[in-house]
């Protein structure tokens, strides 16, 4: 169809972009209805290297066989519901884009994950927990069900519950679920699992805010479940042991969470220099696991509510072994007396950061100078010097008695300073600061590193304090299965040490195409994945380890016909 060149008419009667674009599918397309197109442009060419750009048809009254070329510059219009794109020419032929190529899924390595959470009943023995004040004639969802959803987007990396509008119809996230992939059997919305987070419920709706009993027990779900939590994720820790350990450290640190907007009990601190929630984070220091994630108001001293959370966690350890040796690691944000006083009636070791103080500096002040004169000496072939002194008879106006402090004395190109531990422990000030102290740069704060940018537990956007705490907790669950994850396919050295984003990255974001038949659900992932050796070899690994915990459940490994 040879039609004339009709830019220079529709530029010059039509200023207007929309409207021009319109008008000039019309002199192209006579038969097109201005009911059948978008309601803003497709694209412009606007592009010197890419001199024409074809439309196809895609509507009832635009066949696809009705065709032409327009010049660059033109504003294209498409009809309505059109998905078919005309990108540009690679020699001779149009690379093209549709959205017809089936239901295909980018994140089926994740089903390695729920091999090993769902016999494990990670969720589901959580949900069996939690209270639920919703009323049971509008439930659609059960709580395992909306568990396993977010905690899954979260392994994915779709931190938001803004996103599970788009994920509740995914094949694969119902496959997760337990759901036949069905988009008539869509997943919670977004808006649901809010309303989970806030434990809302329907019942009494009829009667005013202040005659409502049941607005009560949703206040008594919201913070039992902050604990269940908390509990629950020792006794996970405790249940997914191989063997009795002979220590367990719990490696304690408070973290920033910058908030934005109106949020309950967030707070302005000056050490950060920002609105913000201050969470507490304690985790297992061999494995890295998970064992309390608190939030808190954002203007608290970092110390606060530590001796509680401790002794919690002191006891179901003892009550799973009463032999074990425990020692309790942190930064000076938690050296106060009450912590010390804490540890020892507790018969518990510690290895707790101290500030430094005036006494302390005069006590170290000849270890300071002999370091500066030997860096002066031979700086030049050992940049780096330390010094490990231990302060004896040391005495806080606070302490009942002396305790024994540890004092590291460096130098480097970039000047002196020095550290100071609290210890109880007996060993050398060089083992105890090395040895015990400073593998607190692999945890906590990898942990915490890989919660923050990996799962994103600080996007906190809820308005009410318990919900986002809720949330918060939920982020450490998935962490939680990361690690077991992680510590199932110890063997398998791409993944042992592997982070969060290196997981996802590697072995969870992979496509499949979903094929249901009346007996089998297939996901065929492709033939030249570059991975797939690596996730056979983490899946035989995951069921050898569930094999190893749970020897009469039910084992998801890889079937062979």
């Amino acid at each position: 169809m040879s039609v004339p060149d009709p830019l220079p008419f529709v530029r010059t009667t039509f200023p207007s972009l929309r409207e021009r674009g319109r008008r000039l599918a019309e002199l192209i397309y006579p038969g097109l209805r201005t009911k059948d197109l978008c309601k803003e442009p497709l694209a412009v060419v606007k592009c010197c290297d890419i001199s024409h750009l074809t439309i196809c048809g895609g509507s009832n009254s635009w066949h696809p066989k009705a065709t032409t070329t327009l010049p660059c510059g033109t504003l294209l219009m498409a009809p309505e519901g059109n998905d078919h794109l005309t990108l540009w020419h690679l020699g001779p032929q149009q690379l093209c884009v549709d959205f017809h190529g089936g239901r295909i899924v980018s994140d089926a390595g994740l089903l390695a994950v729920r091999a090993l959470e769902r016999p494990l009943r990670v969720i589901a023995d959580l949900a069996a927990q939690l209270p639920d004040p919703r009323s049971p004639k509008f439930i659609r969802h059960s709580v395992e069900a909306l568990l396993t959803q977010e905690v899954y987007a979260l392994l994915a990396g779709y931190p938001d519950h803004n996103d599970h509008d788009d994920l509740r119809t995914d094949p694969l996230f119902q496959i997760l679920a337990d759901v036949r992939p069905d988009a008539e059997q869509p997943l919670a919305s977004g808006s649901t699992l809010a309303r989970f987070a806030y434990a809302f419920t329907r019942r009494q709706a009829e009667l005013p805010l202040a005659e409502r009993p049941v607005l009560l027990e949703v206040r008594a779900a919201q913070t039992q479940r902050l604990k269940i939590l908390n509990r629950y994720l020792v006794e996970l820790f405790i249940r997914t042991r191989t063997q009795v350990p002979a220590e367990v450290i719990l490696d304690a640190d408070a973290t920033d969470d910058p908030t934005h907007g109106a949020q309950a009990l967030s707070g302005y601190h000056g050490y950060f220099r920002q609105h913000q929630y201050l969470p507490w984070h304690v985790y297992e220091g061999h494995s890295g696991f998970p064992l309390a994630v608190w939030l808190r108001p954002g203007t608290i001293h970092a110390s606060l509510g530590a001796v509680e959370i401790l002794a919690a966690i002191v006891t179901q350890l003892r009550a799973a072994w009463p032999q074990v040796r425990i020692l309790v690691r942190a930064d000076n944000g938690l050296g106060v007396p009450a912590v010390y006083a804490f540890c020892e009636a507790e018969r518990l070791d510690y290895v707790i950061g101290y500030a430094s103080n005036p006494v302390l500096e005069r006590a170290t002040a000849q270890a300071l100078a002999d370091v500066e004169l030997y860096y002066a000496c031979y700086g030049y072939r050992d940049p780096h010097v330390q010094r490990f002194e231990e302060v004896r008879d040391y005495q806080a106006g606070t302490w009942p008695h002396a305790r024994r402090v540890i004092a590291k004395v460096e130098i480097n190109p970039h000047g002196s300073q020095r550290r100071f531990v609290v210890t109880n422990r007996t060993e050398p000030p060089a083992v105890i600061y090395r040895g015990l102290y400073t593998p607190r740069g692999a945890v906590p704060e990898q942990p915490i590193g890989e919660m923050k940018n990996g799962l994103r537990c600080d996007r906190l956007s809820a308005c009410g304090f318990c919900a986002n705490a809720f949330r918060l907790l939920v982020h450490a669950l998935a962490y939680a299965i990361v690690v077991l994850f992680r510590e199932a396919a110890a063997g398998v050295e791409e993944v042992a040490c592997a982070s969060v984003g290196t997981l996802r990255q590697r072995l969870w974001k992979v496509g499949a195409v979903v094929v249901t038949s009346v007996r089998r659900v297939w996901l065929h992932v492709s033939e030249t994945w570059p991975y797939r050796g690596v996730w056979l070899r983490v899946q035989a690994a995951v069921a050898h380890f569930v094999r190893q915990l749970a020897p009469v459940a039910p084992v998801g490994g890889v079937v062979a016909n």
